[in-house]
């Protein structure tokens, strides 16, 4: 049974660790804190991948002698192997640390229960699954990439009440307030790319760059697919791409245009942007544990269809836009019936101005269909 006292310091671990966003990828968040038996916090410290030291290091680094019978409060299993840094576990145990208490084993082959197993071995109680859920939610994206081999897909759509992301003559600008659009970026901060289709290129001709101001450890990779090589030199993307990566996936478009393209510094790739399986792969490939799809609809739709969306999120501004011609938020084929539609689960709405933020994450296959 967790006690007050762990779960107020989990909590600030799990906090500290959230201060790493944008600057650890393809590491894990982590925070760790490091407490007397009464509950006083004698160190802190989160990890940020260029820092080469470890959560638990800076927190020990700050209790110092008074880390001796402590407990140390850590959001990740700690690492008992060799890698960039020496062992965490190590640090753990030669500071006399007591306890660990942490919220979840990390499944990196290299860690996966090994961490626990060295410091039971010493002698060290540790205690699993405090603040667990919380934990699980905070590394979605590293969690999911070592699991699976992919990055994790958030499906990020902006749109009016009744569905439409623009009007019939094609204009989007702007179906969301200013505190949305604010919003936004903070989410691509969290994330190591950014999608969408050459139809969005052409109609809104974005910068897809992330102006939330807070530190990153790497650019935002900007990804378009687009096999009829729609890209136009004169776009942002385009002239922008010398100062942040942009990839075409292209397929066997024209190679004349494709090497125009790469003159600007675009990275154009022969692979077609119908084969999200490939294109995905080709992201893990460059340890890009996250991206962020923004659309157009028929994009959207090939995540959903293909069931590759991880999390989604809609923004809907009480507008309503109207009209038989004007495009709705997602394309695709769509669900023949009601009981094969993505239904969402774990729902969080937020306020920004006038607009909702409704987010959730598909529910597993046997919970898609809602009992009566």
């Amino acid at each position: 049974m967790s006690s007050e006292t762990d779960l107020r310091l989990m909590a600030r671990a799990l906090d500290l660790a959230a201060r790493g966003v944008g600057q650890v990828s393809p590491g894990p968040l982590v925070g760790c804190v490091i407490a007397s038996a009464t509950g006083e916090v004698l160190g802190e410290g989160f990890y940020v991948y260029e820092d080469l030291k470890h959560a638990e290091t800076f927190a020990l680094e700050q209790a110092g002698e008074r880390a001796v019978g402590s407990t140390a409060y850590v959001s990740l299993e700690p690492h008992a192997h060799h890698g960039r840094t020496p062992p965490c576990t190590t640090a753990l145990i030669s500071a006399g640390i007591k306890r660990v208490v942490a919220p979840i084993e990390d499944p990196n082959p290299e860690v996966s229960g090994r961490g626990f197993k060295s410091l039971r071995a010493m002698g060290v109680e540790v205690c699993v699954g405090v603040m667990a859920r919380e934990a699980e939610r905070l590394n979605e994206k590293y969690l999911h990439f070592i699991r699976t081999g992919r990055p994790f897909v958030h499906l990020k759509l902006a749109a009016s009440l009744d569905g439409k992301i623009a009007t019939r003559t094609h204009e989007s600008r702007w179906i969301t307030g200013e505190k949305s659009r604010a919003r936004v970026h903070q989410m691509r901060h969290e994330y190591d790319a950014i999608m969408i289709g050459a139809g969005t290129v052409i109609a809104d001709n974005p910068l897809l760059t992330d102006r939330s101001g807070r530190p990153r450890r790497r650019p935002l990779t900007r990804v378009v697919l687009d096999d009829r090589l729609q890209l136009l030199v004169e776009s942002n993307l385009a002239q922008t791409a010398k100062e942040g990566p942009v990839l075409l996936c292209a397929g066997d478009g024209d190679r004349a245009k494709k090497r125009v393209l790469e003159s600007f510094g675009i990275e154009v790739l022969a692979l077609s942007g119908r084969d999200l399986d490939s294109v995905l792969a080709e992201l893990a490939n460059r340890s890009l544990q996250s991206v962020l799809v923004e659309g157009g609809a028929e994009l959207a739709g090939s995540f959903v269809d293909q069931e590759l969306v991880n999390k989604v999120t809609f923004f809907i501004s009480p507008l309503i836009i109207g009209g038989r011609d004007a495009p709705n938020a997602v394309g695709g084929t769509g669900a023949e019936k009601i009981s094969n539609a993505l239904r969402l689960k774990d729902i969080e709405v937020a306020h920004h101005g006038p607009d909702l933020e409704v987010t959730g994450y598909p529910a597993p296959p046997a919970l898609q269909e809602p009992k009566e």
